[in-house]
């Protein structure tokens, strides 16, 4: 009797621990939270992560080497149209521009002094000339000797060869007045590369030298870029490149901010990368951020187009099973696995094809045991 007392005692222990077993582990590991799919629409974006760049990048820099004067421009300035960046040290190059200037006024001191002295041979060829047709009337008559007449004409020539003699000084300094001028010029030219200024509006993104330092002909100071020309510089797989065109909208992301930037696509690289197989497409943007960096990386998502009254679920509960993407749906206690057809992604859901919005689904747990179809489960 005793043995049989024990006995039932185990039987107890063993029937409590099953149910113990049953209620706490058994049945908690076959129960999993449930949800509904939706309709509704759903943006199509494509992602891609890219560097700020430019469009164009002027690099600044100065014809003539020498000392650099006046050069207070820092990196991020933006600089306005013919400001001046900075002055180089010409040395005596203005001295020579002040000496021929002072040649050029003399020239021209002489020349009015030859003109004078032109009117004034003008006058005294006119009197020589009538004096001398006058005796050339009495020289016919036989009323004045050979010598005299000789002497007038001889007295004409001279005056007539003084006038050209004048005239021709006159034009050998202007000749010279023309060389000084041109020599001025040239020398002004050569001097305005000395100053140096901004070609265009924008900010100044590098400074290669600094106040003081003496350069090389040629060699850059700083370079700047046009606010216009700043965008992002994104990278797209090829096989989903094609669906971005110019014009579509974008949001950007900068690694330095947590700020979202509106813009739009401006280029499309038409040149495949060999390697990565991307492709490059340049985005805008709407309204620059100030202050930018460029190389700075950015995530960048771009519109592409607009699903509308599509069947989304939450992407927890997408399954793979047996290779194939899908859900699985509740049928009374039991679970099957239906097969969808994925269109696209938004944060945390995904529009699927093949999906009715009645049907209970069933959200996988790594945590419980893993599903299967016609497996018996519990759910919340």
């Amino acid at each position: 009797m005793k043995k049989f007392i024990n006995y039932i005692i185990y039987v107890l222990i063993i029937a409590i621990a099953c149910f113990g077993f049953y209620k706490k582990v058994y049945v908690p590991k076959h129960t999993f939270a449930t949800t509904h799919a939706s309709k509704g629409s759903m943006d199509i974006k494509v992602n891609g992560v890219g560097n700020v760049g430019a469009k164009n990048i002027y690099k600044i820099g100065s014809l003539y080497g020498g000392k650099i004067l006046d050069f207070s421009i820092e990196e991020g300035d933006y600089v306005e149209q013919n400001s001046l960046i900075a002055n180089i040290d010409s040395v005596d190059l203005q001295d020579k521009i002040d000496e021929q200037k002072a040649l050029k006024l003399k020239l021209f001191n002489d020349i009015k002094s030859l003109k004078a002295d032109k009117l004034s041979a003008k006058v005294n060829f006119d009197y020589q000339n009538d004096l001398f047709n006058r005796n050339r009337k009495l020289h016919k008559l036989h009323s004045i000797s050979d010598l005299d007449y000789q002497k007038y004409l001889t007295a004409k020539d001279s005056a007539k060869l003084k006038i050209v003699s004048i005239d021709a000084h006159i034009g050998s300094l202007e000749n010279q007045v023309t060389q000084v001028i041109a020599g001025i010029s040239g020398l002004e030219k050569k001097l305005a590369h000395y100053i140096i200024k901004a070609p265009i509006s924008g900010y100044v993104t590098k400074k290669i030298v600094v106040n003081y330092q003496i350069i090389m002909p040629n060699q850059t100071l700083i370079e700047i870029v046009k606010p216009k020309d700043v965008w992002v510089q994104t990278y797209i797989d090829t096989r989903i490149s094609g669906k971005v065109k110019i014009g579509y909208s974008a949001s950007m992301k900068l690694r330095s901010s947590d700020k979202t930037y509106r813009g739009k696509v401006v280029n499309i690289n038409p040149i495949n990368n060999p390697i990565t197989y991307e492709r490059e497409i340049d985005i805008a943007f709407d309204n620059l951020p100030i202050p930018f960096y460029l190389e700075e990386q950015a995530s960048v998502k771009i519109d592409v187009s607009t699903l509308k009254d599509i069947v989304k679920v939450p992407i927890n509960a997408l399954s793979i099973y047996k290779e194939q993407n899908g859900v699985w749906i509740l049928k009374g206690d039991k679970v099957k696995f239906k097969p969808l057809k994925i269109l696209a992604y938004e944060k945390k859901m995904v529009a699927v094809r093949g999906l009715g919005i009645d049907d209970l689904l069933v959200l996988p747990n790594p945590k419980k045991k893993s599903l299967r179809d016609g497996m018996k489960i519990y759910h919340d």
